[in-house]
């Protein structure tokens, strides 16, 4: 008892804490204010064990080990705990000030009924307050008396639970969220993060819709795989071909082919079967049938081409089912003499009458029309039990007309063929359609109370049922009936004739001989009469009704099945303009407007009453779904992936491929032309949805595949050596933001695009605590802006301590394999005389690095700059979307300096440095400023690769030989459609003296390589001194820059050029008086010939590292790039990208 008595203290104050509990639920909503965290754990509370605490309310936590505490804890608190449901991830607590602990609530309040899973219970070391009377809302973080008993100890790690991983509403309340690994790894002062879906399960509309069917689903009819499948597909599978259709089948093939037809056309749909039963036990299955096993396998252009004409088909089959119908009716009429106008007429008035019916059963609702169905099937049972009593009821006056009860000699008579102007192919053709009523289960999957047992176990035996059932009409059949009857009973033999008469017949005494030899028109037999069934069957009105049973209990099914696949389509928005279908009704949703849709598509084919052309078109579109839920499986397996895993494993990828081309052969072997056409609707709605790329992720096979070969293809690149043939600019450009610098981003895209690999590197600096989840979700933030902005490239952001630390992490970790940058892209840096001098250090390091990693090094001058990120509205370039979906609504406000082209986007200093904590703007479009002269420039010149070039050049000056990248990025960009128009002109230093000479040489040279030129110039004055105005103005230029260490002490010197090693000593700048002349000198033969260029590429001036210094190195560039027009300086790596051999 000891053990009882002892928690009463704890058990008194668990009640207490959940009474305060239910009584604040109301007032706070739940979830995290934007100042406190979802889980603020309260350090006393870890610590309480171990501390002697003397509050008033911790006596008893401090007294008892945790260990011993989860017995105890759970005894007192389950009657306490408040029944009302859990809204969020975790409850949320009120934590009151001591004093008014006793009198909040009474411990005496009513028990509830218990724990719902998900709630957590109060633990009594959770009333740790320090604020006196002020109250707490935050998440408690310690009470799961669960997680208690099973570790021993307090945590908010929770241990697996199926509500973690439901895409939707769970049965007993919403969604739970497992804590995220950022709460429960991250430190306690920081920010809670934004709250969003683990493992990116963030639902889409359909699948949010589905959450909200969930959560009203309540009272909804579900069916089992007896009810649901079994029956639907028995009724489906057993047409009207096993009652009119069949002895004919037999007539004509034989037994022994009827039963391989029989054979052939069931192994099509067991094997498709087996393909159904395994994508539907991967995983929830959801409304849909085949479209949602296709669309979920193969993806929304394969899904939604299906779907689409799959729902038609089912609506056209309603057509099909009910003129069968009619058309019996219309024979009985005839035959009664009872017609009401013409036959055709008669067909479209019964049709209509019929087909307004079966709309009021189904829109009654699925249990009225299940019912329905179970009535039908009874009947379409007893008549084929009437067929095999009455066939062993031989009976003398059905002699005549050809049946004469089971005789072998009969049986052997008809065992081989005997085709009437019919072909095996052709009379397979007619019988297939029989056999596709399989997926009439699985089209109403979504109605189904366990899809994954249902589809499997319902489809597999109703297609062995059926097929046992048809195999034995085909025996049956062929065993008691001749080929052909007269009807006329003084058609015996005589004995004389005996011995001459072969036939199966003469042994019963009957001569049926006339039947081949004259003109008799014999109408009865295997071959002449459809209704010899009803013929032999032990009460005729029976297979009557059973083809009336047959036909509407298949037109019955096809009414469901379409609006059903059509609703699940339209859902899922893969058609825009179709939307208004998705609305369901009542509490089974209810398609009524697809019903409507359906009736009306149905009522147009019923009118036209001439089905010969439509139905074999039908059968295709059957088919043509069945071969791409096979290929689906075989796709899937292919794949690879770990997300398929079917419970069900009896299937085979081998075979399933086997089916699938047996459902395309079949197609063609029905109807060629029908065919042709299905698969030019199919593969016409395929380009239709891949153009418009619904937006929609269900992690199909196709992905899964396309992972598996990209890495196969990765890994197989990586074994074969490199070659110059197939050299390819590999670009990391370090864009920033992509955003940040277009004309960077544009003009490198134009030469990459679909030749090369494109990097944009970003790298983040400045910041004291990086935060690494931001930079994931920018990751993918920006890799879907340029996606969305048709830029073949990939976005790789880097945190680093300064610029060059972030290149040389990228130069040495960006890429895969022989995927790999090769070339580092820069943007000029315009500002360099205005900020940090350490900053071009940085800068120039960065391109020894390259050099050093054995790249090559390409940099793009604009006169107007590069960078637009501090222009207002440039954020903008993000879509809409983009920030709704993924920002939340907030953007974070970034400023960057105008022109460093090549630094990261860093924060603004008025902003705090600390990455958590960003300076926010709430997203809303403020009043446009009007943009200065300067900025309007920049924009209108950031945007100018985006447009088509016009007939201008693109000038390369190939002055040294860098195994010729140079060359190749303008032959490249020449070869796109924007900068098609452009001519190349080459330029290249020579010796006055050997001009002709020089000009032939590389005119040969380039005629080898096979790079179209317009003109070639050699520059002969190259070395001629530059006009003494602009040597002043270079020499003006570096004046801030220069050591001068002639005017101080050789130590000050030496300690000035450590602290500024940018600085440039007079020994370097007399070393290097004839390279500084050759820049400035280049620049003014560049305005001479190049000034009206589309753009100019220049061979990079190459600076010995550790010799030049980087301010001197700096002042080069800008000598030779300025007031020019767009400008790219290219150095390769010194290996030869080009060459002319084969």
């Amino acid at each position: 008892m000891s053990a009882t008595s002892a928690p009463s203290a704890p058990a008194e104050t668990a009640a207490t804490e959940t009474d305060f509990l239910a009584a604040d639920a109301g007032q706070k909503p739940p979830g995290p204010t934007p100042s406190q965290s979802r889980f603020q754990v309260d350090i006393v509370t870890e610590a309480a064990g171990a501390t002697d605490d003397k509050s008033p309310n911790s006596d008893a936590s401090s007294g008892v080990p945790s260990s011993d505490k989860g017995p105890q804890e759970s005894q007192g608190a389950d009657p306490g705990a408040s029944g009302e449901e859990s809204k969020g991830r975790f409850r949320v607590v009120n934590f009151a000030d001591p004093s008014a602990a006793g009198c909040a609530a009474s411990p005496d309040a009513s028990p509830a009924d218990g724990l719902q899973n998900g709630d957590t219970v109060m633990s009594e070391t959770s009333l740790h307050s320090s604020t006196g009377g002020q109250h707490h809302y935050h998440y408690d973080t310690h009470t799961n008396t669960y997680y208690l008993r099973t570790f021993g100890h307090n945590t908010i790690d929770a241990v697996p639970n199926i509500d973690f991983y439901r895409q939707t509403a769970a049965p007993l309340g919403e969604k739970l969220i497992r804590p995220t690994l950022s709460e429960l790894h991250d430190e306690l002062d920081k920010e809670p993060f934004e709250d969003g879906f683990a493992n990116g399960d963030e639902l889409t509309p359909a699948e949010e819709a589905a959450a909200k069917e969930a959560a009203e689903s309540k009272g909804v009819v579900k069916f089992g795989w007896i009810k649901g499948v079994l029956v639907r597909c028995m009724l489906n599978i057993w047409g009207v071909m096993l009652f009119i259709r069949m002895s004919w089948i037999v007539g004509q093939a034989g037994i022994g082919l009827a039963c391989l037809i029989v054979a052939m056309a069931t192994a099509v749909t067991t094997i498709t079967g087996l393909s159904t039963s395994a994508i539907a036990t991967n995983g929830f299955v959801r409304g849909g049938g085949a479209y949602y096993l296709i669309s979920r396998s193969l993806g929304p252009e394969f899904g939604g081409s299906i779907g689409l004409i799959f729902a038609f088909a089912n609506a056209v089959a309603v057509a099909m089912y009910v003129v069968g119908f009619a058309e019996t009716v219309v024979e009985l009429l005839a035959g009664a003499d009872a017609l009401m106008m013409d036959e055709i007429n008669d067909i479209r008035i019964i049709g209509t009458i019929t087909v307004i019916l079966l709309l009021g059963i189904s829109v009654a609702g699925m249990e009225w029309e299940a019912k329905a169905q179970i009535f039908l099937l009874f009947v379409l049972i007893t008549a084929i039990i009437n067929y095999f009593i009455g066939s062993f009821i031989p009976v003398k006056a059905k002699e005549s007309v050809g049946f004469f009860g089971y005789d072998s000699a009969i049986m052997w008579e008809n065992m081989g063929p005997n085709f009437r102007e019919e072909t095996f192919f052709s009379v397979f053709s007619i019988f297939f359609p029989a056999a596709t009523g399989i997926l009439a289960g699985a089209n109403i999957s979504g109605d189904l109370a366990d899809p994954q047992l249902a589809i499997p176990r319902g489809t597999l035996l109703a297609i062995l049922i059926t097929g046992i059932v048809y195999l034995g009409v085909a025996v049956s059949t062929g065993s008691c009936i001749v080929r052909e009857a007269t009807g006329n009973v003084n058609d015996t033999l005589s004995s004389q004739f005996m011995l001459n008469c072969t036939d199966a017949a003469c042994k019963f005494g009957y001569d049926f001989s006339s039947c081949r030899t004259e003109n008799v028109n014999c109408r009865h037999g295997l071959l002449n009469d459809f209704q010899v069934m009803s013929m032999v069957s032990g009460f005729g009105p029976i297979i009557s009704a059973g083809i009336f049973s047959a036909t509407l209990s298949s037109a019955l099914a096809s009414l469901v099945s379409a609006p059903k696949v059509f609703q699940a389509l339209c859902k899922d928005n893969i058609y825009p303009g179709l939307t208004m279908f998705a609305k369901g009704y009542g509490k089974n949703n209810e398609p009524l407007r697809g019903y409507i849709l359906t009736f009306f598509i149905a009522l147009a084919f019923i009118l036209i009453a001439q089905l010969n052309i439509i139905a074999p078109i039908i059968s295709n579109f059957f088919l043509a779904s069945y071969a791409l839920i096979n290929f689906s499986v075989f796709h899937a397996s292919l794949a690879n992936s770990p997300g398929w895993r079917p419970s069900f494993k009896y299937y085979n990828m081998w075979v399933s491929l086997a089916g699938a081309v047996l459902c395309c052969v079949v197609m063609f072997v029905i109807n060629w032309w029908a065919a042709l056409l299905t698969n030019v609707i199919v593969l016409g709605l395929y380009i239709y949805v891949s153009y418009k790329k619904p937006d929609v992720n269900w992690g199909s096979s196709t992905q899964a595949l396309t992972y598996h070969q990209a890495l196969t293809h990765t890994l197989h690149l990586s074994g074969v050596e490199d070659h110059i043939k197939n050299f390819r600019p590999q670009c990391l450009v370090m864009t920033g933001y992509p955003t940040s610098r277009p004309a960077l981003l544009d003009l490198v895209h134009s030469f990459t695009k679909n030749v090369g690999l494109m990097i944009c590197g970003h790298i983040r600096t400045g910041y004291r605590r990086p935060n690494f989840k931001d930079l994931t979700t920018e990751q993918s933030r920006y890799q879907r802006w340029l996606l969305k902005n048709e830029t073949k490239s990939f976005y790789t952001p880097v945190f680093a301590e300064d610029m060059r630390q972030g290149t040389q992490y990228l130069l040495q970790a960006a890429g895969l394999g022989r995927l790999k940058p090769n070339t580092l892209v820069l943007g000029f840096k315009n500002d360099w005389r205005d900020g940090d001098m350490m900053n071009v250090e940085t800068y120039i390091s960065m391109i020894h690095d390259a050099f050093d990693f054995q790249f090559g090094a390409v940099i793009l001058r604009l006169k107007e700059g590069l960078d637009v990120s501090h222009i207002q509205g440039q954020d903008e370039l993000l879509s809409s979307q983009e920030k709704s979906s993924l920002m939340k609504d907030v953007i974070v406000s970034i400023d960057t300096s105008k022109d460093s082209d090549a630094d990261s986007s860093k924060q603004s200093s008025k902003a705090t440095s600390l990455q958590n904590s960003p300076a926010i703007q709430k997203d809303k479009r403020s009043p446009t400023v009007p943009l200065n002269v300067s900025d309007q420039r920049l924009l209108e010149a950031s945007q100018q690769f985006q447009k088509k070039q016009g007939k201008g050049t693109v000038d390369v000056w190939w002055l040294f030989d860098d195994g010729g990248l140079t060359l190749l990025i303008p032959y490249l960009l020449t070869n796109k459609k924007r900068w098609k128009d452009c001519k190349i002109r080459v330029f290249i230093g020579g010796k006055i003296n050997r001009i002709d000479h020089d000009r032939r040489a590389m005119a040969t040279l380039l005629s080898k390589f096979r790079i179209d030129f317009s003109d070639i110039t050699v520059l002969g004055d190259v070395n001629t001194k530059p006009k003494k105005e602009h040597v002043l103005a270079f020499e003006e230029m570096i004046e801030p820059y220069r050591l001068k260490e002639d005017d101080m002490e050789q130590e000050a010197a030496e300690r000035l050029k450590n602290s500024e090693p940018w600085r440039i000593t007079d020994n370097e700048l007399e070393l290097y008086r004839a390279k500084t002349n050759r820049q400035i000198r280049l620049n003014e033969l560049l305005k001479e010939h190049s000034s009206t260029a589309a753009l100019i590429v220049i061979s990079l001036p190459l600076a010995r590292k550790g010799t030049v210094s980087s301010a001197l190195y700096m002042a080069w560039l800008e000598a030779l790039s300025k007031e020019l027009p767009p400008i790219l300086l290219v150095r390769g790596n010194h290996q030869s990208v080009l060459t002319f051999y084969s």
